[in-house]
């Protein structure tokens, strides 16, 4: 069964990458993130001959922690192999933190994960094989069978993920299932581009990404991943967060009415 369902199959693949960024977010993760880096630097030290490129390095994304989380980071052997840098960024959300980490990679193709490994590092040669022919590639929580991994969510998540879902398909993305899970990968080219274009710096900002690479002609495809919901979540939903969310997704599209399809 294929693991990625192109949007656009007629997308040119590009020449064999050679090098991968993997961007790691992470904000006051002084818990989570040495555990998160031990997990993924086994598997890549460890990993069979899997398709990933040659030269894989990591980037964590400082959004303004306190100093235990960059600490951590630069304290670790990787650090002084080159295998993994620290960036640090003023506060300004998960957004912005992202941005800032995808405009600074230099791999061929760039990944950006969630810090606590909710996905697991061996998901990660899906995404690889599914850019070999798309420029875009979105992680799935929702099974080819139809199952959806966020069913271990608690039921208000549940409820707000799918209003949300709701207002998101029908003024932003269309027929896009899963806009928020935190694992996405793309061509370097393809990921100055779209980050360079990105306004939006809350929660909602894969949706302006996936509404941008729609805009902008990048071919899209969905790859269905496995996923484990650890609890840690910094999200704390309210009366303030639902109006932030509302008034982002219905200013996507006026943001970027005047993006045109590449040439």
């Amino acid at each position: 069964m294929p693991t990625s369902r192109p949007e656009d199959p007629s997308s040119t693949p590009g020449p064999t990458p050679s090098s991968l960024t993997i961007v790691l977010p992470a904000y006051n993760e002084a818990r989570r993130i040495g555990p998160a880096l031990d997990e993924l630097f086994a598997y890549l030290h460890g990993r069979p001959d899997d398709g990933l490129p040659a030269r894989v390095e990591v980037m964590v994304v400082d959004d303004g922690s306190a100093a235990a989380t960059a600490d951590i980071v630069a304290a670790r052997p990787e650090a002084a192999t080159g295998a993994l840098h620290l960036l640090r960024v003023p506060h300004a959300g998960k957004g912005a933190a992202v941005k800032s980490g995808m405009l600074n990679a230099t791999g061929d193709l760039v990944v950006f994960a969630d810090a606590d490994m909710a996905t697991p590092p061996s998901e990660l040669p899906k995404l690889v094989a599914a850019l070999a022919a798309a420029e875009v590639a979105l992680g799935s929580r929702i099974q080819p069978d139809g199952s959806d991994m966020r069913a271990s969510q608690p039921r208000y998540r549940r409820f707000l993920g799918g209003m949300f879902h709701l207002l998101a398909s029908w003024w932003v993305v269309g027929d896009v299932k899963d806009t928020q899970c935190g694992f996405k990968g793309f061509t370097r080219e393809a990921a100055h581009d779209l980050f360079g274009r990105q306004k939006v710096t809350s929660i909602v900002f894969d949706v302006e990404l996936i509404h941008l690479a729609r805009r902008r002609g990048y071919g899209l495809a969905v790859v269905p991943i496995r996923w484990e919901d650890r609890r840690g979540s910094r999200m704390r939903p309210g009366a303030l967060l639902a109006l932030r969310v509302a008034w982002d997704l219905f200013r996507i599209p006026l943001l970027h009415r005047d993006v045109r399809r590449r040439r």
